[in-house]
Formats: C-alpha cells, sequence, structure tokens
C-alpha cells in the first residue's frame, strides 16, 4: 500500500477483511515524516502548543484502538502488546508512532513552563523522553520488518532523532547524541533528492532544523570554534525540531551572562554611575544590553517587523525584572547612601525602559504607516485608519512627557541630562504635529473640509517650530530634520487640496441643493419612510442630505381613503305599533246655518 498525501491518512479509512488479507502480503509504506509535518501544523506546533497536539495524539490513539480493536479491557488491566505477528495492517504502525509522538509532546511541554521544569518535572521530563525513545525504537525495528524500504529508512531516522533528543536533554554522551543527529541528517539529505516537490521541501527544512543541533554538540565536545554569539544566530530559526536547542541555548546564554555579569559593577547613564551590587540585576541589566545591541546592529533593518516586537518584549521584560530586584534591595536598604544609589539606579533604568517604550511605539507607527495606503483586499490585511495613528502618537506624547518627568526630576543637572530634555522637547513636537497631520486626514475623509484644513494650517506651523528647534540643537538628526520637511510639504500640499475640494463644494451646494428638491416627488417611493408633510415639527434636513438614498416625497398621492363623519338617521320604528286615543272630543266643532244644510 502506497499512502498519498492528498488522500486521508490510513488510521481514517475503514479496512475490509479482504483489504486487511492484501496489506498482509505486501510491504507497508508510510511517508513518515510528512505524516507528522502535517499532524504537527494541523494541531497546535505551528504555534508552539504541545499541550493541544498531546490531546490530538491521545485522540488519535483512541480512535486506532478502538478500530483495531486491540482494548486493554475496562476492568483490569489486561496490556496488548504490538508485535511483528501483530502487525497485520499499517495502523499498528501508526499505533507505535503516535504513542511515541505523545511521550515526546507531553515532555516538550514540561519544558516549555513558564519558570522552567524544576528537579521533580524534569525527572518526568527525560522520563517521557525514554517512553519517546522506547517506542520510536520499536517502530523502526517493526517498520524493517514490515515496511518497504523508505518507511524503513525514515523510521531508522526518526528513532535516531529522538535518541539524540534525550541525550540531547540529559546533558551527557554528546558525541553518542552527535551522531544520532548526523545519522537523522544524512537519511533525510538523502530522501530530499527524490519524491515530490513537497517531499524534497519538508526533507530540506528537517535538515536545517537539524544542523544548529548538530553544531551544539560540536560545540560541547569542543571540535568547534565557534563562539557563542554565533549559536544565538542559529537558533533565530523556526521549528518544532529547535524548542529543545532554543531551551538548551537559553540556559548556556543564562549561565554565560552570570559569569559576564561579575565585571558590570556599575551603570552609566546621562553622566552618572549607580553601583550595582545585586547579582540578578546584573544579569537582568547584561541581558537587556545584549538585546538592545542585536535591535541596533545595521543588520536589525532587514529583520521583520514582527520579530522586533517579540525582541522588544524580552527587552522590557528584562528590565522590568531589573526594576523589581532593584526595588526589593531598597525595601532591606539600610544607610541613606545605598538607599540614594539604588533610588538612582532604579531612576536610570526607568528611564532606559521608557526610552525603548518609545523606539517601540515608533515601530508600530511605522508598521500603521505602511498599511494606511493599502487596499482592502491586498494580503488580506487589515487597512490602518488615521484614528489609529493618532492614537499611537497620543501614546507617544505620553511616553515623552513621563520620560521628561522623570529626567528633570533631579535637583543637580548635568549637561547631559539638560542636553536629554532639548531632545525629548523636539520630540514632543514632532510627534504633535504628526498627530495633528493624522488628525486632520481623518477630518478629510470625513468630508469636513475647514476642520481639515485647519487642522492641516497648523499641522505645518508645527512642524516648522520643530525644524528651528531642530536647527539650534548642537547635534541635529539629518534624519529627523528631513523627515519635518516632508511633513511640511505634505501639510501644504494637503491643505491646498482640501481648500480647493471645499470652494468646489461649496459652489456645487446650490446645484445639488435644486437638483434634489425638483427631485422631490409626489408618486410613492418608500411607503415605510415618513413623508414632509409628517415631519414638519423636526429640525432634519432632507434635500441637502447626501447620506439619503431615497428621493424625498412631500406627502402621499393620490391621498388615501380616509373615514368622514355625517349627521345621524333616526328611524322611528314604534311609531307603527302605538294607539293613540280618540281627540275628537276635544277638536273644535263647526256651527252649520240653515242655507249650509244644503250645499254642506
Amino acid at each position: 500500500m502506497t499512502m498519498n498525501p492528498s488522500v486521508p491518512a490510513p488510521m481514517d479509512i475503514d479496512y475490509t477483511k479482504s483489504d486487511v488479507s492484501n496489506q498482509a502480503l505486501h510491504k507497508f509504506s508510510i511517508n513518515v515524516l510528512q505524516l507528522l509535518k502535517s499532524a504537527q501544523m494541523q494541531h497546535g506546533l505551528r504555534h508552539g502548543d504541545y499541550t493541544r497536539y498531546r490531546r490530538y495524539c491521545t485522540a488519535r490513539l483512541r480512535r486506532l484502538y478502538k478500530s483495531l480493536k486491540i482494548t486493554h479491557g475496562r476492568g483490569k488491566y489486561t496490556r496488548r502488546a504490538i508485535t511483528e505477528s501483530t502487525v497485520t495492517e499499517v495502523r499498528f504502525l501508526h499505533v507505535l508512532l503516535y504513542t511515541a509522538e505523545r511521550a515526546w509532546s507531553h515532555a516538550m511541554e514540561k519544558r516549555q513552563l513558564p519558570d522552567g521544569p524544576n528537579a521533580k518535572q524534569r525527572i518526568y521530563l527525560i522520563g517521557r523522553l525514554r517512553k519517546a525513545v522506547k517506542w520510536a525504537t520499536l517502530f523502526s525495528q517493526l517498520c524493517s520488518i514490515k515496511g518497504d524500504s523508505r518507511t524503513s529508512l525514515e523510521a531508522e531516522a526518526y528513532a535516531s532523532y529522538m535518541k539524540g533528543n534525550l541525550l540531547f536533554e540529559q546533558d551527557k554522551n554528546w558525541d553518542i547524541a552527535l551522531m544520532n543527529f548526523k545519522s537523522a541528517r544524512a537519511v533525510y539529505e538523502e530522501l530530499g533528492k527524490y519524491g515530490d516537490l513537497e517531499n524534497q521541501v519538508i526533507c530540506r527544512e528537517r535538515v536545517e532544523e537539524l544542523e544548529p543541533s548538530i553544531r551544539y554538540c560540536l560545540h560541547k565536545i569542543g571540535e568547534s570554534n565557534l563562539p557563542t554569539s554565533e549559536l544565538l544566530h542559529i537558533g533565530e530559526m523556526e521549528g518544532p525540531a529547535l524548542d529543545l536547542f532554543k531551551a538548551k541555548l537559553e540556559a548556556v546564554m543564562a549561565e554565560a551572562r552570570s559569569q559576564q555579569a561579575a565585571s558590570l559593577t556599575e551603570l552609566s547613564w546621562l553622566g552618572h554611575r549607580f553601583p550595582i551590587t545585586n547579582a540578578k540585576t546584573r544579569v537582568s541589566i547584561l541581558k537587556a544590553q545584549d538585546l538592545e545591541k542585536d535591535l541596533n546592529v545595521p543588520s536589525a533593518n532587514l529583520m521583520p517587523e514582527e520579530k522586533k516586537l517579540i525582541m522588544f518584549d524580552k527587552l522590557f521584560a528584562a528590565y522590568h525584572d531589573a526594576r523589581s530586584c532593584i526595588r526589593n534591595d531598597l525595601v532591606s536598604a539600610g544607610t541613606a547612601e545605598v538607599k540614594d544609589d539604588l533610588n538612582g539606579l532604579d531612576k536610570a533604568v526607568s528611564a532606559l525602559l521608557g526610552q525603548r517604550t518609545i523606539e517601540r511605539n515608533q515601530l508600530l507607527v511605522s508598521m500603521a504607516k505602511s498599511k494606511l495606503n493599502k487596499r482592502r483586499d491586498e494580503k488580506n490585511e487589515k487597512v490602518t485608519k488615521p484614528e489609529e495613528l493618532v492614537r499611537l502618537y497620543d501614546l507617544l506624547l505620553q511616553n515623552t512627557a513621563d520620560l521628561s518627568d522623570l529626567v528633570s526630576s533631579g535637583r543637580d543637572r548635568k549637561p547631559e541630562e539638560v542636553s536629554f530634555m532639548e531632545e525629548c522637547t523636539v520630540k514632543s513636537m514632532v510627534f504633535r504635529a504628526e498627530r495633528c497631520f493624522y488628525l486632520a486626514h481623518s477630518y478629510g475623509l470625513a468630508g469636513k473640509r475647514a476642520e481639515a484644513y485647519a487642522l492641516y494650517c497648523h499641522a505645518r506651523s508645527l512642524a516648522e517650530q520643530a525644524l528651528k528647534q531642530c536647527y539650534s540643537l548642537n547635534k541635529s538628526d539629518q534624519t529627523l530634520v528631513q523627515e519635518l520637511k516632508t511633513l511640511c510639504n505634505e501639510c501644504r500640499s494637503n491643505s491646498c487640496i482640501e481648500h480647493a475640494t471645499g470652494i468646489i463644494e461649496e459652489l456645487k451646494v446650490p446645484e445639488n441643493l435644486s437638483k434634489k428638491i425638483s427631485a422631490i416627488s409626489l408618486h410613492p417611493t418608500d411607503k415605510k419612510s415618513k413623508k414632509l408633510l409628517d415631519k414638519l415639527d423636526v429640525y432634519e434636513s432632507t434635500a441637502g442630505d447626501s447620506s439619503l438614498k431615497l428621493v424625498p416625497q412631500i406627502e402621499a398621492f393620490p391621498p388615501p381613503f380616509v373615514a368622514v363623519p355625517r349627521n345621524p338617521i333616526f328611524l322611528d320604528l314604534a311609531f307603527n305599533c302605538i294607539d293613540f286615543p280618540s281627540l275628537e272630543s276635544r277638536m273644535k266643532k263647526e256651527k252649520k246655518g240653515f242655507l249650509r244644510s244644503f250645499w254642506g
């Protein structure tokens, strides 16, 4: 059976009895690296979540046990061993592979604890790696019997990689660990020459992931003259196979910093020198200084911006650790002189933290500016609005004000502090001009031409003031001067555009208003919308409002039928049913003469 990566994994397929019998006659084939890479990237390891990947392996094993009917019983545990005679189909090999992966991911989960594994957890971690080596070795042995040549070779490389990981974590037998890593690398180098393009890429990635571990083993053996700084650059690579290497490298760097911190006895800041007596404070400050060097080297300009943000986070963590150590020492300080030194050191570290915070926020501003003019359909990236830049400049103004207050809080100022205060003042003016510019931009997008024009003019005046202030400094930053000149030109051009656009819109107002009034109709456009005669008591623009999509209507025509009141109709139904009394007795009788009787 040959596995195709485009079809579901074998453990997801329901096999019939005929399939099982056919598979028993043939060598099984598993593309081990491709299968594991797909599972790892889809279930947590893309983001370093080993807990999620371990749970996935557990669930996968549960499904495999159930489908293969090798459950261990509900009551008493009865172990069902997988041997050569047991392996009748490829899914039995998958059980061994994912059992090794589960043990390995559990060990890596313990390695990634926030404060690192303690002594007890480290013993458990090494025990899980031993389990991973045990199951990987059994997987390799059975693949050599039941699998084809490629599967056997990949399984052997996987077992060698697990053995190397165990020895790497145990800090012993570096020569054996080196031999296992080299063996795995040789296999993947050979496999990367064949197969489809996806297989070649995955094998090449695994070779690159194994290279730092090999070079580190050579460094520990002493066969390499590679300095520790070069190992740091190797550790910048990404991949699950490098996580153990990075943890080991971090421990080595912490040890190197502890040795180097013995020579760091004081911190220089703006002409002041503050002694550092606490060893933890020295290590934290030294770590922060190393990160600052990495951010300030020329090659850092080619570094991705997301990676710079991660380095800033590590830098902030180091300075926060240093401040917490200083303040703990300040609580237990005895003499006034020691307290003054600790207060000065705390002030210096806080000022350095404030400077790095400004640099980080400036990096966020540059990232937001690069996305300001992009279209929404470009790489599905979120488009930056001018309001977001206004918010970032508000943060920069607050950071600059806090830093200025911190530096100016001292009594005796040195020339370095005065110069630093002047630079803070210039930065504050530049940030105010930039903030005003993007605030005007947001008003312009909202169609408020008068406000946008006024804000652009104000931003230009602020930029010109900042430019004059830059020229007044002894050492003016040419990059900042060029940015201010560009800002002045943009403010001038945008103010002219807003002025011209406002005049055009003003000239078109009567024409647009007459068009909208002439479009007012008596014919019904929307039965649900209110008519103009129904809104006489509300001050609401109808003809001049550009947001209206429907034509305004004065009144519904023809008018609807309305119930009209009329005079009541009285019907006397009882008149014909009443017998009235005779009134002849009350009637006046006429007197007839003798002659009337003849004509009467």
